[in-house]
């Protein structure tokens, strides 16, 4: 655990997360960054030994994907997930988001429908309105401290003209894991209305017992063949700097619509680090993430234990998955407008704010804890600054 404990200036390294922060929070101030989804932990030593030998090597000419990529992939979804895929089903792309709008732009026209479940990941509303279609939203419900699923706005929703829908699994903000209950009565109604579903499952790897992700492609052949499936080495291993993630899809027609878009975009190959760091950690990065759900773990009940004693107006909804903790502010009574600024002016501290998740992130916050216990410490410090000012 003490690997996780090492705080490591990121300043001069161009990070987002923490170079950014003046333009993002709009201030002077000098904030602590807890809010974009990167973690401030070096990746498992497997993936920067085999980068520093790649880096040797010393010649960084067009890099093709090898089989082997694949294989590191095949084995981890198999070992990991326990699902059985093909080497011939992947298909690459320097990250989720590119992929999502691949898929947009190969399954759907402009101004037709796409469904998505707010408060969601804010790249689900850019990539459907920078591609000319329309947000069909069937906003998630909070019950008894958890979110769920309204089956029957759900279904209303895709016989309004929907015709591609992504899937946010495990959920972000909001941390669920969807059970297999869940996963088939999605799937089953997009199956009723010819609805192309697009998973995002780049947490999946992130999940707390006793939860378990189940890839939505694994449950059958038919719903497999009207699933494209996207995964990452990033959010698990750190690795989002490296641009470099997989496209899963059993249905050979919907690989060569992904592959016309590919096409005309003119892309053809990863970056050489990319696929590099992505095979390294597949195959030798099991050990580390396990030790990395324990250190989150202990954040997380850091966090809860910390509000519960000294903010209690403030609610942690329990994640299921991932790294970032949804927080309920709402008791506060106050604005997002007012909320972000304490947060930001008062106590110089930077979170999402729950309102770029859109309908039902009003009041709410998201919070990044993967990082050092210290800066989470801070953090705690910060945000009691901020709501006793």
């Amino acid at each position: 655990m003490d690997f996780f404990e090492q705080n490591i200036n990121r300043i001069g390294t161009s990070s987002v997360k923490w170079e950014r922060t003046k333009q993002v929070f709009k201030t002077d101030e000098e904030i602590l960054p807890m809010w974009v989804a990167d973690m401030d932990f070096r990746p498992p030593e497997a993936v920067t030994d085999a980068l520093k030998e790649r880096v040797e090597h010393g010649i960084f000419g067009y890099t093709f994907t090898a089989d082997s990529v694949g294989e590191s992939i095949v084995s981890w979804m198999g070992k990991r997930h326990n699902w059985e895929i093909k080497n011939s089903w992947i298909q690459y792309s320097p990250g989720v988001v590119p992929s999502i709008g691949k898929a947009i732009q190969a399954f759907t026209e402009p101004g037709d429908k796409v469904l998505i479940q707010s408060p969601v990941y804010p790249p689900f509303y850019s990539m459907v309105k920078e591609n000319n279609r329309v947000i069909e939203n069937c906003q998630l419900v909070k019950k008894n401290e958890q979110y769920e699923i309204d089956f029957n706005a759900f279904e209303q929703c895709l016989k309004n003209g929907v015709k591609l829908f992504l899937l946010c699994h495990p959920h972000n903000p909001v941390g669920r894991v969807w059970t297999e209950e869940e996963l088939r009565k999605m799937a089953e109604l997009c199956l009723e209305n010819d609805v192309v579903i697009v998973s995002d499952e780049i947490h999946s790897d992130l999940i707390f017992k006793p939860n378990k992700h189940i890839p939505l492609a694994s449950l059958s052949e038919e719903i497999a063949d009207q699933t494209i499936t996207l995964v990452a080495p990033s959010k698990t291993f750190n690795l989002a700097g490296l641009q470099a993630s997989a496209i899963i899809c059993s249905n050979n027609d919907y690989r060569l619509k992904i592959s016309a878009i590919d096409k005309q975009i003119g892309a053809f190959t990863l970056n050489t680090f990319g696929i590099t760091a992505m095979e390294a950690a597949y195959r030798k990065g099991e050990e580390w993430l396990e030790e990395l759900l324990q250190y989150l773990q202990g954040n997380i009940e850091l966090v809860e234990n910390y509000l519960s004693e000294h903010l209690p107006e403030l609610k942690v909804v329990k994640p299921e998955a991932t790294y970032l903790l949804w927080i309920d502010c709402r008791q506060l009574g106050l604005s997002d407008a007012k909320l972000n600024h304490l947060f930001v002016e008062k106590g110089k501290v930077g979170f999402n704010p729950g309102t770029s998740f859109g309908k039902g992130g009003e009041g709410f916050v998201r919070m990044n804890v993967a990082c050092p216990q210290s800066t989470v410490k801070e953090g705690l410090a910060r945000m009691k600054t901020a709501l006793q000012s």
